[in-house]
């Protein structure tokens, strides 16, 4: 049985900062490509960025390359996406997901596979 949890979200101001994690229980996740996604309210879920399963290549969407870093600590078996300079648009619901193949970083390539309840992140103008 795998378990993701997002937590970290949280209300802040614009030009702040927010550190989100994704703690996986039940399988290591250096055995998956993994990413974050997010949903804005009335939007669809979209990409934000992703991991390949070595963990050797990330991408990015363009609305968060150089604001956002994803990283993650095999050890802990925990995925993190460090966002600064955030901004209103920012405000969605933030989704962990791991995939053991994805073809793409799209959320349709990674509908097969395991994802959180997600974190609500809010960022006020």
């Amino acid at each position: 049985q795998v378990r993701m949890v997002e937590s970290g979200g949280g209300l802040v101001q614009a030009g702040g900062s927010l550190r989100l994690s994704c703690a996986v229980s039940g399988r290591p996740i250096s055995n998956y490509a993994m990413g974050w996604f997010r949903q804005a309210p009335g939007k669809e879920r979209e990409f934000v960025a992703t991991f390949s399963r070595s963990g050797a290549i990330t991408s990015y969407a363009d609305s968060v390359k150089g604001r956002f870093t994803i990283s993650k600590d095999n050890a802990k078996n925990t995925m993190y996406l460090q966002m600064n300079t955030l901004k209103p648009d920012d405000t969605a619901v933030y989704y962990c997901a791991a995939a053991f193949s994805p073809l793409s970083e799209s959320v349709e390539s990674y509908a097969h596979g395991y994802w959180g309840q997600g974190t609500q992140v809010t960022v006020s103008s």
